[in-house]
Order: structure tokens, then C-alpha cells, then sequence
């Protein structure tokens, strides 16, 4: 069952003010407890605040309803600390969490809290009562494994990476500080609310999404996480030091993303500390290479196969936003489903497009979030169906993106390697000048090299594959879709599909499909889509991507050029 939850900011002894407004709002709301964050106390240095606590603990000062508060930045005052000593409480209603603690309350609802700053020598006092913590509370914290309500003093680092969330003009001269620690234990806990406090200004991040950390973890469910800092209690201010919310202990955790939510800004930092990383992003590509070592061959080399390991795991997959070496920064999109990312070592070059009006390479991958060797891998169809529709239209968005900004004058080539023995499949999406394709030229170009290796031939997929290729049968093969745009100069002033509107079969255009049947120990190159179009667009110098790897100065450059093209199509926004 839902509970109505209430969350005040630091309320600095202003008691009779914040308890009588709680009331009032609690007859209308009927909450089921509250949560106060920040410093419920002063320092009780003026006759106010000690008359505040003396009418608190006689009981004129009433508690409306069951309340919780940590510690802020200061010490409890020691008449407080005597009465929770004497009656585990404040006074009725009035309960403390501890400087750190977990708590299940009546409703089923799990809190976990980290109150005070880090020690600056990472030494707290034995004083259970004084505003500081280690490193070592923190790490203590992970044990809880989960919490629906995470509660802590300061921020978390990073809390605002890949956010667009606005940020206040208060904060800019004393920004919030942000703790590492803090991080690490809301990306292993997973809260579903993550609370703080900033005297100045109230901030609202947008949710994100974790992802599996574990292998006991759902492999689908992304559980989200909202973090909201409030202000503290004044009477002059208009910042919110009040805010409510509903939530269900046993709702399960989402398995879709909501719109306006991100991936998380710390995915690698609880990962970090129960998995060991890979040496180097290097090392997780190379784990995807199974081509041959000698590029100037034509044939692959035979896979082992007396190699008795297993096949990297989400957390070693380059291609999975679990895994803690990823390059976040290649990222362009993210959807329910999949993601859209930039090439590592693309194709071409900035400067092979830019005649074009594309002054990025355009080489990009299109990939699911499952870890799965096919899409025909994912026993759910619902969500096989799904993946499948959301990766074609990212193929069908970035036509319209190369038919409005190239005039009509760029196709494209998607291509796919399906194996059962594969690691995590994904689509390779490639520019190519549009006359290519129109005459003829790039199919020609995967028929002539698959002959020239000896591999099958080509088929045209079977109809029901064409209406929904997501129900394919199983089997290995190699897939290529090949896009021509309406020719420019049969009608210029077209208008180009954007995200919302593309057609399925493409933006004023046709679209033809290839297939080439694989036997699982046949002996295929999974280079052989990059190979038939490096020697087409006379690119072959650049055929083995790890000889072309850019630094990370130029694809953060060709990253954010791609998003800013690719904005007004990109349906996620």
C-alpha cells in the first residue's frame, strides 16, 4: 500500500513555526510520518532557541506525527541527546535516526541515513552524537543492500552530471559539497528517494536509472532514483523547504525508463567496488575482436575452440552501461530500450562528410540494453518486439537527420553480425554518398566480397521477416540494410521526417535488405561490414579501427557535433 511521505529542509530551532504548519497540513494530507533533513536544532546560542527546546521537551511544542531527523552539520543540543538517552526519543513523535542507520518503519518502508560531513582526516569522534562520519560508516551502509529512502547530509559527487535539471543562481557562490562516499552508497543501495539538505536553495535533479550491479539484480528492471535537496526552514524565504510524495515499498522496480530521466551520473562507482575492472577500455574491445590478426588476409582466423572461458559478463561487455570502463562521453541518446552511441575508431573521418554538411563522421552504433548475442536471444517477446521497434527507429531517425542536412544526398548502410555465440549484438549505422547506393554499387560491393571469401549467398529475408524481423527464427547470419533517399532533384523542398513522424521503411526513400546465412562453426569475419565499405568509399587504410582510435579530445568533439545535428530527430528529448 502507497504511504504519503513529507520532507522538511533544516529547520534551525524554529520548532513552534514548523511543527504548527505540519499539523495543519497533516489534518488535510493525513501523512503517514515525516522526515526531516538538515539540522533540526541551532546552536543554542540565543534565548529563543532555548526556549524553543524547552517547550519541545515539556510538550507545549507538539509533533504531529511520526517524525525522523539525522544529523546535520551541527551537534545536538545536550538536553536533546539526555532525552533520547533516557527514552529512545525526542519527545512523542519525535524519533533520531542515529549518525548512521537503517530503519523499517510501520508502513514497510526502508530508510537508510548517513547524517554529519565527512571527517576532514577521515577520524570521527566516538561521540555518536557529533555531526561527522568516515568513509568506513559509509561503506558500513552498503550492507543494508537496498533502501526506498536514502537520507543524507551532504551530496553526493557527481549528482550532477548529465543533468539539465536548473541550477540555482544561490548556489553558484557557495555550491553544495560533494562527497565520494556518499556516491559509492547510493549506486550500491538504489534508492528510490535520495534526500538532502542545502540551507540556501531547494534542487530537484531528473530521476536516473541504475542499472544490474549483481547477478541476483532483475536483468530488465531499471530502479530509479530521485534526488531532491531542500532549503531550509525561513520565514522571508520563497525557497520550498517543504516537499511530499507517494511511495509503495512493494511497487516493483520500473522496466522502462520514464521520459526526462537519465542513466545515472555514478553507474561506476558501487560497480568499482564489487567487481574488478578491466585493465583499460583497450582490454574491453579487444574482447569483442575475434578477427583475424593479420589485417591484410582476407580470411579469418578459426576461433578457439578449446577455450573453456566464459563469455564477458554485463560488468565486462563494452557495449553494457554496467560495465565500469564504458565511454560515457560516446554516448549521444538514450532510450527505453537501447542506446545510440558514436564508433570508437570510426570509418571515416570529421572531414569525410563535410562537403555533405555533416562535419562528424557519422559512424554510429545502435544498442540494445540487454546482454544478449541476438535480438532473438530475448525470451521475452514483448520486450524482443520493443527493442526491436525503438533500435529501427533510432536507423530511421538518423535517415532523416542525413536527408535533411545532406539534401538528399547521402544514403546509409546498417549492418548486423547475429551469433549465437556472440557477446552483446548491435547495429553499425555508416553515411555513404547516396549515388552509391542508387546505382547499385554497395549491394554489388557485399555480393562480390562474400563471393570473393567464399562465404553463402546473399537471400532477400522471407516476408514475415520484412513485417517484423524481431520475429525471425533463430540462426546465425549476417544482416544489411541499404537506404537511398528520394533524389534530391526529384523533389528538393521535401521535407525530411523528423524522430516523432519517420516512416518505417525511411524518410522519402526506399530501403533494401540483404541476408547471409551462417552456420555457427562457420568461420566469419566480424569485420566484414567496416571491410566491404572501407574498400567502397576507398577507405581502406582505415579498415582495422584500433589503428584509427581517435584521442578523447576529438570524439567528445565528433560526440557533441552528432547531438547537436542529430537534437531535432533524437525522440528521447
Amino acid at each position: 500500500m502507497a504511504s504519503k511521505i513529507v520532507v522538511i529542509g533544516g529547520v534551525n530551532c524554529e520548532l513552534q513555526d514548523v511543527f504548527t504548519k505540519l499539523a495543519k497540513l497533516h489534518v488535510k494530507q493525513n501523512f503517514s510520518f515525516a522526515i526531516i533533513v538538515g539540522d533540526l536544532f541551532g546552536d543554542c546560542a540565543t534565548e529563543h532557541e532555548l526556549e524553543q527546546i524547552s517547550a519541545l521537551l515539556s510538550g507545549s511544542i507538539a509533533v504531529p506525527l511520526p517524525t525522523y531527523f539525522s544529523l546535520g552539520s551541527r551537534p545536538l543540543p545536550t538536553r536533546v541527546v539526555e532525552a533520547i538517552e533516557a527514552n529512545d526519543e525526542v519527545c512523542p513523535n519525535l524519533y533520531f535516526l542515529g549518525r548512521r542507520g537503517t530503519l523499517k518503519t510501520a508502513e514497510g518502508i526502508r530508510i537508510v541515513s548517513l547524517g554529519g560531513k565527512l571527517a576532514a582526516d577521515n577520524q570521527a569522534s566516538s561521540d555518536k552524537y557529533d555531526p561527522s562520519y568516515t568513509e568506513a560508516d559509509a561503506r558500513t551502509l552498503h550492507g543494508a543492500h537496498s533502501a526506498d529512502i536514502l537520507i543524507t547530509n551532504q551530496w553526493p559527487k557527481g549528482i550532477r552530471t548529465g543533468s539539465k535539471a536548473p541550477f540555482p543562481e544561490e548556489a553558484s557562490t557557495a555550491p553544495p559539497e560533494e562527497v565520494q562516499c556518499i556516491s559509492d552508497l547510493c549506486a550500491t543501495l538504489k534508492p528510490r528517494y535520495h534526500l538532502s539538505s542545502t540551507p540556501d536553495f531547494f534542487f530537484e535533479r531528473e530521476p536516473f536509472f541504475h542499472l544490474p550491479t549483481t547477478e541476483d539484480d532483475p536483468p530488465d528492471a531499471k530502479p530509479l532514483t530521485r534526488f531532491i535537496s531542500l532549503a531550509s526552514y525561513r520565514k522571508a524565504s520563497k525557497q520550498k523547504w517543504m516537499y511530499a510524495f507517494t511511495l509503495d515499498p512493494k511497487a516493483a522496480a520500473a522496466l522502462t525508463i520514464p521520459t526526462g530521466a537519465t542513466a545515472s551520473p555514478f553507474p561506476a562507482a558501487a560497480l568499482a567496488l564489487k567487481r574488478k575492472p578491466l585493465a583499460s577500455q583497450q582490454d574491453s574491445y579487444q574482447r569483442f575482436d575475434q578477427s583475424h590478426n593479420n589485417h591484410e588476409q582476407h580470411r579469418p582466423r578459426k576461433r578457439a575452440r578449446n577455450n573453456n572461458q566464459p563469455p564477458p559478463g554485463p560488468d565486462q561487455c563494452f557495449f553494457c552501461l554496467s560495465n565500469p570502463n564504458i565511454a560515457t562521453h560516446l554516448i549521444t541518446s538514450i532510450g527505453e530500450e537501447s542506446y545510440l552511441t558514436t564508433a570508437k575508431g570510426p570509418l571515416p573521418t570529421a572531414r569525410t562528410f563535410s562537403s555533405y554538411n555533416l562535419p562528424f563522421p557519422g559512424h554510429m552504433l545502435i544498442i540494445p540494453f540487454t546482454h544478449t548475442p541476438t535480438l532473438h536471444t530475448i525470451t521475452d517477446a514483448p520486450a524482443r518486439h520493443a527493442t526491436f521497434a525503438e533500435m529501427t527507429r533510432y536507423r530511421t531517425a538518423l535517415h532523416a537527420m542525413l536527408h535533411r542536412r545532406a539534401a538528399g544526398a547521402l544514403g546509409a548502410v546498417t549492418w548486423e553480425v547475429s551469433r549465437g555465440n556472440g557477446i552483446h549484438v548491435h547495429w553499425q549505422f555508416l553515411p555513404v554518398p547516396a549515388a552509391l547506393v542508387q546505382r547499385g554499387l554497395v549491394e554489388a560491393a557485399f555480393k562480390v566480397e562474400a563471393e570473393n571469401l567464399k562465404y553463402p549467398r546473399f537471400e532477400a529475408p522471407p516476408a514475415a521477416t520484412k513485417e517484423d524481423p524481431s520475429s525471425e527464427p533463430g540462426g546465425d547470419f549476417f544482416r544489411v540494410w541499404i537506404w537511398s533517399p528520394t533524389p534530391a532533384n526529384n523533389n528538393p523542398d521535401a521535407p525530411a521526417a523528423t524522430g516523432e513522424n519517420c516512416d518505417p521503411e525511411g524518410p522519402a526513400g526506399t530501403e533494401n535488405t540483404l541476408l547471409l546465412p551462417l552456420s555457427p562453426d562457420f568461420r566469419f569475419d566480424l569485420q566484414f561490414g567496416r571491410r566491404v565499405m572501407a574498400k567502397l568509399m576507398e577507405l581502406e587504410k582505415r579498415i582495422d579501427w584500433r589503428k584509427d582510435v581517435q584521442s578523447q579530445q576529438q570524439e567528445e568533439a565528433d560526440a557533441v557535433a552528432f547531438k547537436e545535428a542529430f537534437k531535432e530527430f533524437d525522440f528521447t528529448l
